[in-house]
């Protein structure tokens, strides 16, 4: 996840660089069932609804948090499939909380009403997160139900008049990538407190639909209009959140931003920007789907690393006895193409590995989505770039 907000407050009030601090231990993000509401067209589970079976049970994930919590995992992101589905997900956000995690609700927001908000309320998530794809006709087509827009900005401001943390989710492709403008000016009527821009990751139906994906120049568009209005918002004094995540570029695409508005801060901002480092699946971010299998981040659901019923997180998140999991660990990352040459892989770190898996088979091949010219990232003579191509089911290469 890119904090362009932290970013944008390093402009204004610069800090020494001090020394790197590792997380004590990963992001869990926990796909605790699989069953939706929804059919959403970029889901990476392909959830749908109806049972999965094999899932874990209650039991089952609190001897899982136990280990989480021994092996210093700070956050777990309970997630889906719709969470708020699963019947005991208030008993695991109760547990969770009690044992100190920090704690966010990754919901499409359709559930959340009036009856529902009080049980929200009294967990005290840390954060709610709600997907809203565009406007009122175009999020329900993504989300393929009349009404969805509705129900889920229903929910946004239910958890903000209780006083919940509560963020858009907007994953950005080129059916909806033109409404970006008002969904910004909607958050700020609404007083939604972060903006999650996600680009789009080749994985589930985002992987069957990542024609969809938008081209180099809309994506830089779109980062512009999210570094000028998170820089309006520091200025003003007003703190809201700016994220994005799946396209680690974005920091070196900041620092190009930097270099036209703040060109006195540049050598300043590449160092911050260095110490983050981009890329971190497989080391920072983990992922639990709902069947207990365990993989370097939720975009990996066809390469299981192994499953905690077998064997604890914490003794497979360590294990670097699987090729994935040593390239992902290794400092630096030894990838190819235009990644490997980058002269900005210090801040990207080789950026999102699925992508490249997705179309190659090779999880260490140059990232497709990188937005910026061969001039920009100092890469002479890299000959043909990898593109998007028609989608193909790919197994796991294990």
């Amino acid at each position: 996840m890119f904090r362009i907000s932290q970013y944008m407050q390093e402009i204004k009030s610069p800090t020494p660089l001090g020394p790197r601090r590792a997380p004590p231990g990963p992001v869990v993000i926990w796909n605790l069932i699989r069953r939706c509401n929804l059919a959403c067209k970029h889901c990476y589970s392909i959830s749908a609804d109806r049972d999965f079976p094999g899932e874990l049970s209650t039991d089952e994930v609190c001897r899982v948090m136990d280990d989480l919590k021994a092996f210093r995992v700070p956050v777990l992101i309970l997630s889906g499939g719709e969470p708020l589905l699963r019947p005991d997900i208030f008993d695991i956000s109760r547990r969770a909380k009690t044992m100190g995690f920090y704690v966010g609700l990754s919901t499409n927001g359709i559930l959340i009403d009036e009856a529902m908000i009080g049980r929200i309320a009294d967990i005290g998530y840390d954060y709610v997160g709600i997907s809203i794809d565009g406007l009122r006709d175009t999020h329900d087509r993504f989300r393929r139900l009349t009404g969805a827009y509705d129900a889920s900005m229903r929910a946004i401001r239910l958890c903000h008049e209780r006083g919940i943390k509560v963020g858009m989710r907007f994953t950005l492709t080129q059916d909806n990538a033109h409404e970006l403008p008002a969904l910004l000016k909607l958050m700020e009527d609404e007083g939604i407190d972060k903006f999650y821009l996600s680009h789009l990751n080749y994985a589930g139906r985002g992987n069957i639909n990542r024609k969809d994906d938008v081209v180099l120049k809309t994506t830089r568009q779109a980062m512009d209009l999210l570094f000028d209005t998170c820089w309006d918002y520091t200025q003003r004094g007003l703190h809201k959140e700016f994220v994005t995540g799946n396209n680690d570029a974005d920091g070196v695409y900041l620092l190009y931003w930097v270099r036209k508005n703040f060109p006195h801060l540049e050598d300043h901002l590449r160092a911050k920007l260095a110490q983050w480092g981009g890329n971190s699946s497989g080391v920072n971010i983990a992922n639990i789907d709902n069947l207990g299998n365990v993989h370097p981040d939720t975009f990996w659901w066809n390469y299981p690393l192994g499953n905690v019923r077998n064997r604890p997180f914490s003794e497979i998140w360590q294990d670097t006895s699987d090729p994935l999991m040593a390239g992902l660990k290794a400092n630096p990352r030894n990838v190819k193409g235009r990644c490997g040459q980058c002269a900005y892989f210090d801040i990207c770190g080789g950026n999102t590995r699925v992508r490249a898996y997705s179309l190659t088979g090779d999880p260490w091949a140059e990232d497709p989505a990188c937005y910026l010219t061969d001039e920009e990232i100092g890469v002479e003579h890299a000959g043909e770039r990898l593109t998007v191509t028609p989608y193909t089911r790919r197994s796991a290469a294990k």
